[in-house]
């Protein structure tokens, strides 16, 4: 079953001089428990896409489809902030720049109690405080952040890229989503912790069946987790399969080029 299917999607930056086409009649579909690739150079597209899914571009921009499709019901019929509250009630997104996402007058301890949901509470409200911190806590560990007690405590400057990453990635967890968009989730790390974290979503795949959507550049690193993979290049999908088929039999000039 597909949960998302999106038809023919632009994506144009309004202008003085007139509108500028960024992403040109793209179609996405995701289905349920799918980890696909989205590959490409910097600059072709793959997170504007993933921003316009989201509903979180400003208002310079303007997004068109002939179909905006979450699990069967038409958000192109509901106005975009209509369309961005349904969205992010099943969906969440890890951004490529942490420092410039998180919040910097509040503490990760209050940004992550604040984003688990009410859902996994439980009991009276005056035990719901503790609920909160104790699951802060098991997110950060499930990342990979062991000394919960620093971080908590922290404001996101005292923290290096890598690990405000890992703090992005526990408060998109958090929601629990049917689909995590994962923009770059590992550019800022070392190769042993870009292993941990891939491991993380993959088991999050095969347990709890999300669907993931990995934006990245580096094609190799994306073929050992997903099971599609769709190559974008200056705002158009040039080519889309199986991994096995974009990495043994690539088509396009440019997939070519990516492999080799």
């Amino acid at each position: 079953m597909n949960i998302l299917d999106v038809r023919n999607l632009s994506i144009e930056l309004k202008t003085t001089t007139g509108p500028i086409l960024a992403v040109d009649k793209v179609s996405l579909t995701m289905k349920e428990g799918e980890v696909r690739g989205l590959v490409g150079e910097s600059g072709s597209g793959k997170s504007l896409l993933a921003q316009a899914i989201m509903g979180v571009l400003d208002d310079k921009w303007q997004v068109d489809a002939d179909r905006f499709h979450w699990r069967g019901n038409d958000l192109m019929r509901l106005s975009p902030d209509e369309r961005k509250q349904v969205i992010s009630q099943d969906v969440a997104m890890i951004f490529q720049e942490p420092m410039a996402c998180l919040d910097p007058t509040a503490t990760i301890g209050e940004q992550l109690e604040e984003a688990v949901s009410d859902i996994e509470l439980t009991g009276y409200f005056w035990q719901r405080r503790q609920q909160r911190a104790q699951a802060a806590i098991a997110l950060l560990h499930k990342v990979g952040i062991k000394h919960h007690q620093v971080c908590l405590k922290s404001y996101p400057h005292q923290l290096t890229e890598a690990l405000c990453q890992r703090v992005m990635i526990a408060m998109a967890l958090a929601r629990r989503p049917m689909l995590l968009i994962a923009d770059e989730p590992t550019a800022a790390m070392e190769s042993t912790n870009q292993g941990q974290i891939f491991r993380l979503l993959a088991s999050l795949n095969q347990l709890k069946n999300m669907s993931v959507l990995l934006i990245s550049h580096d094609l190799e690193n994306v073929t050992h987790w997903t099971h599609t993979i769709t190559v974008m290049y200056s705002g158009q999908f040039v080519e889309a399969g199986t991994t096995t088929q974009i990495f043994n039999v690539p088509f396009h000039p440019y997939t070519r080029a990516l492999v080799d």
